[in-house]
């Protein structure tokens, strides 16, 4: 084929935009719901905190560019990637016209340890509550990010991925508070938590904490995964604590 031939196979009526990805790494620390943020080192918005990702090469998919870009920035692999929505303002990017496919994952802060690596200069767990100035419309992809996670908590048991393999139920339920953002009632809680049948009760006991030793639990995955073939619609709705009148 041609040299002339070739260059017009990419020769269209349309201009294209470019394409990107973004990664919002969440994890628990510290009673606190952290992301994981790059620093950039090169413009546009050099110096400022962003999340990772970058452009899409021509003969790779998105979620390929997505495990690849996670990987080059931060050296995190094998990390579980659900897409979480499409931006495409026009003016998102000073460079040029770019759209951006984010993905989102919950990991356990203490299985990963990021290093800096690419264009990235640093990277940083910080509380989602207490970010700051982030790049290109990135503050607009983390509030969808919180948002979706919110929703998801609710009808996946996805919050698992953030707890260590064995876990005190009020342990479970400060997490859900942690991203639910609102306080929980421990005894309804504690009656549709264990109604799901989702966990195992084991022959093991915590007493880290102030008071009585708490029982430990671990998440069946494998009975979850059966109670899906079999119909299973997971659904936790958590009650708030019921406000108490004072009389005068």
């Amino acid at each position: 084929m041609s040299t002339d031939k070739k260059k017009n196979m990419f020769c269209y009526r349309y201009p294209h935009p470019a394409v990107t990805v973004d990664c919002i790494i969440f994890a628990l620390h510290e009673n606190d719901l952290k992301v994981l943020l790059i620093q950039r080192g090169a413009d546009p918005y050099k110096n400022f905190w962003a999340l990772p990702g970058g452009f899409v090469e021509i003969d790779e998919s998105v979620d390929t560019a997505a495990e690849r870009e996670l990987a080059e920035e931060t050296g995190m692999e094998k990390i579980f990637l659900e897409q979480l929505y499409t931006f495409g303002e026009p003016k998102r990017d000073p460079r040029e016209r770019v759209i951006s496919v984010a993905y989102y994952s919950l990991v356990r802060l203490k299985e990963h340890r990021p290093v800096a690596g690419s264009d990235a200069l640093n990277t940083c767990w910080f509380p989602i509550r207490q970010l700051p100035p982030l790049a290109f419309d990135h503050k607009t992809v983390m509030d969808m990010a919180i948002k979706r996670l919110q929703g998801k908590v609710i009808y996946a048991p996805v919050i698992f991925d953030l707890l260590p393999g064995k876990f005190r139920l009020n342990q479970l339920r400060k997490v859900y508070e942690i991203i639910l953002e609102r306080p929980i009632a421990a005894d309804s809680f504690r009656k549709k938590i264990l109604g799901t049948g989702l966990l195992t009760p084991l022959n093991e006991f915590d007493n880290s904490e102030s008071g009585p030793p708490g029982r430990l639990y671990r998440f069946d995955k494998k009975r979850y995964k059966k109670m899906l073939d079999d119909g299973f619609t997971f659904e936790l709705k958590p009650d708030s604590p019921k406000k108490t009148t004072l009389k005068a």
